[in-house]
């Protein structure tokens, strides 16, 4: 059975160029690039123009980027530099639905005295801006708050948060994994001090990120060790997977406008068809307001990891809009944030696209999923006629 796979937004395929000019840096040009000799200093000469790569694509400059293990790396190091180079300020701004990657290290530095604001959202998973302002205050060290979010795509107005930041003396970093690739970035026109990205979400290999740090921002390095990365990242460089990665970013550039008009296409045709077949769903976001390849819907009664396992069975590869897991009801933390009712919010998946996939993949979801849900509704025990007690619904029976 051939493989649909719409979970771009978890992992991409590695690219058929990425992996071909990856493959020498694991066989034969295996020298270290901080040796003396050439035969190491000729790789170091690759890592320079992979990190020229990762530059033109975000319109940085070179010694900007910084070369990482992945995104969570990228945004621990970012939080924890601010906090560092600003000792004196000891609160933190981010919001409510960011990926555990942010919002798992700040909840831990809360756990140490520092504060805490996490931001809400609309019932569209949309930032309001005043709530913003408020919560900027004199001894907030950094805002950090992500450019798109992973579950629904809903795009943040990260441009005015930086330069609200920058009026008001604090830091401003944003978690771009998931938009960079899919959205054009330009840092020379943007007031970001720092910006993260992950290499397996644009089609290099997993394991390689890098975080972006505006020249003049003030920095401590979160490993520390050798001179790696102008001693602002210690250790033994990736250096086949930072290959893949410049690379990547470069095609990313070739791609960007295939992003923006036939993804979406294929989204929106997507979305629309399975929205008129299949009675009680609702669109999870913003309408407009979202990257190009995600949509997440939720479909009433239903669980969606009962979903996800169906479509599974039918070579679909999808994920769920929610944290639930065996012994569990809880839902993901960004619905919850969102206001999603009980009844949806618990059936909810998330079909992310890229460039590899086609029509034939649409039409085959397309094809599979109503017959899914109806299967699935005619069982569950949560159908309309089957509603469970006020009392079921409740916060405290869902743990």
């Amino acid at each position: 059975m051939s493989v649909v796979y719409l979970d771009n937004n978890a992992t991409s395929a590695v690219a058929p160029e990425v992996l071909e000019a990856m493959l020498p840096f694991l066989t034969g040009r295996y020298g270290n690039p901080s040796s003396m000799h050439s035969f190491g200093g000729d790789v170091a000469r690759d890592i320079r123009r992979a990190r020229e790569q990762v530059a033109a694509l975000l319109g940085a400059d070179p010694d900007e980027v910084i070369f990482t293990s992945c995104g969570t790396e990228s945004d621990s190091t970012a939080i924890h530099s601010a906090l560092e180079c600003n000792p004196s300020k000891r609160h933190i701004v981010t919001s409510r639905v960011e990926h555990p990657a942010v919002r798992s290290v700040c909840k831990w530095l809360a756990s140490k005295g520092f504060g805490l604001t996490e931001l809400s959202v609309n019932p569209q998973g949309m930032l309001d801006m005043a709530e913003m302002e408020q919560a900027i205050r004199p001894d907030t060290a950094v805002v950090s708050v992500m450019y798109a979010n992973n579950e629904t795509g809903v795009i943040f107005p990260v441009a005015r948060i930086a330069e609200l930041c920058r009026e008001r003396g604090v830091l401003f970093h944003t978690d771009a994994v998931q938009a960079v690739g899919k959205l054009p970035i330009d840092m020379k026109r943007n007031a970001f001090d720092m910006l993260s990205l992950s290499g397996h979400k644009l089609h290099a290999p997993k394991g390689v990120g890098a975080l972006i740090v505006r020249k003049g921002t003030k920095f401590t390095p979160f490993l520390q060790g050798g001179h790696q990365e102008r001693g602002r990242r210690a250790g033994t460089e990736n250096v086949a997977s930072i290959v893949g990665l410049g690379l990547a970013c470069e095609l990313a550039q070739r791609w960007i406008e295939d992003e923006k008009t036939r993804v979406p296409r294929l989204r929106d045709r997507l979305e629309k068809e399975l929205m008129a077949r299949i009675p009680d769903c609702r669109l999870n976001g913003h309408p407009t307001e979202r990257l190009p390849n995600t949509t997440n819907i939720s479909f009433e009664f239903v669980e969606g990891e009962a979903i996800l396992l169906l479509l599974n069975e039918a070579g679909v590869c999808a994920s769920s809009g929610s944290a639930c897991t065996s012994g569990s009801l809880e839902p993901s933390h960004v619905l919850r944030a969102m206001g999603v009712p009980f009844t949806f919010a618990h059936g909810s998946i998330r079909l992310s696209l890229s460039r590899y996939n086609s029509d034939a993949d649409v039409d085959c979801v397309i094809e599979k999923l109503p017959g899914i849900i109806q299967r699935l509704r005619a069982i569950s025990p949560f159908s309309r006629d089957r509603m469970p007690s006020p009392a079921m619904l409740s916060p405290e029976h869902s743990h």
